[in-house]
């Protein structure tokens, strides 16, 4: 998602300046070796990556260091040297990556590419219809999309029962009455990029007719907004992702979208061009496992790291090894 993902107004040289920033600010220059003893289970029989150097990326949120690790060890057990450069700070970095081919490939969202890399303001409906139209757009960007996963990872308001209740708050548009009713108590709290992003609050406060009173949408980490919308006094409501594991181990309420304003977010791999001409099967390799990645299946493996505190490495490595992808050893 797109949670810990840049809207960015900046152009043409300006924002070249902004993706080099992010790269060398980033450690995309450095990298760990993937050193983990891994071979094929269903997928990557006859290792068909070996000799093949990869890198894989991702962004610094849970979900995306998760996917980007699957990607690292389903590469390594079918033969490739792999060099993990995930947890990139933002979208541009990750994204200028794996565009230049400093980076191989990673898992993006569709909507983010649509609205954020593209440039586009109106969201395509269809799930389908979204990535077909990021595959097409993107070809001319030297970045190759295989197909997504059920996964969406899109945005959404959270309240805890006892505010849901007290609001009487099920719906977008509840939080527009609210707004309009009780100003005072309609405080919202979101990370930064929430607060200018088109897909985010501009748009949604327009769409639905927020009368958000000035100060009233708190900007914090994202992952501090779980806890405080569950405590409920300071965030009466909180921007949350979708698949966030921390969702129903607090018992937050997830209000309906009713006028269909979020895009779809589902999450693909996108890849370098030039890697796919390279090494076509990685195509077949990653396919089978991104139709598993269901949005339940996401929200668990994240709560696994939220929550639990596991490492998303071996989050990953047991996600994969228990659904027969790949064997250890």
């Amino acid at each position: 998602m797109r949670l810990a993902q840049v809207r960015t107004a900046v152009a043409g040289a300006g924002a070249l300046l902004l993706a080099v920033a992010g790269l060398s600010g980033c450690g995309l220059t450095s990298g760990s070796p993937l050193a983990d003893s891994v071979q094929p289970g269903s997928i990557g029989k006859g290792r068909p990556l070996d000799g093949a150097q990869l890198t894989v990326t991702s962004k610094e949120f849970t979900e995306q260091i998760i996917l980007g690790q699957i990607m690292g060890l389903v590469f390594k057990a079918a033969g490739a040297e792999v060099l993990d450069r995930t947890n990139i700070q933002g979208s541009i970095g990750a994204r200028e990556a794996v565009k230049s081919g400093t980076a191989d490939g990673m898992y993006e969202y569709t909507g983010t590419a649509w609205i954020t890399y593209l440039g586009h303001t109106k969201r395509v409906v269809d799930p389908y219809g979204q990535w077909e139209a990021v595959r097409e757009e993107d070809r001319r960007n030297g970045i190759t999309w295989l197909p997504a996963a059920p996964l969406n990872n899109t945005y959404a308001l959270v309240a805890n029962q006892a505010n849901a209740q007290k609001y009487r708050l099920r719906t977008l548009s509840d939080v527009a009455r609210l707004t309009k009713k009780d100003p005072g108590a309609a405080t919202i709290c979101g990370g930064s990029e929430f607060s200018v992003r088109e897909d985010g609050l501009p748009g949604v406060a327009k769409m639905y007719g927020f009368a958000l009173r000035h100060g009233n949408f708190k900007k914090m980490d994202d992952g501090v907004v779980y806890t405080q919308v569950a405590e409920g006094a300071a965030c009466a409501l909180g921007v949350a992702a979708t698949t966030d594991g921390r969702i129903p181990e607090l018992k937050l309420k997830v209000l309906e979208d009713d006028r269909h304003f979020f895009p779809n977010y589902n999450a693909a791999p996108e890849m370098n061009s030039a890697t796919m001409r390279k090494y076509p099967a990685i195509a077949d390799l990653l396919t089978p496992i991104t139709k598993r990645l269901t949005g339940a299946e996401a929200q668990r493996l994240n709560a696994r790291v939220d929550v639990d505190g596991e490492d998303p490495h071996e989050v990953a490595k047991d996600w994969l090894v228990r659904e027969g992808f790949i064997r250890e050893g």
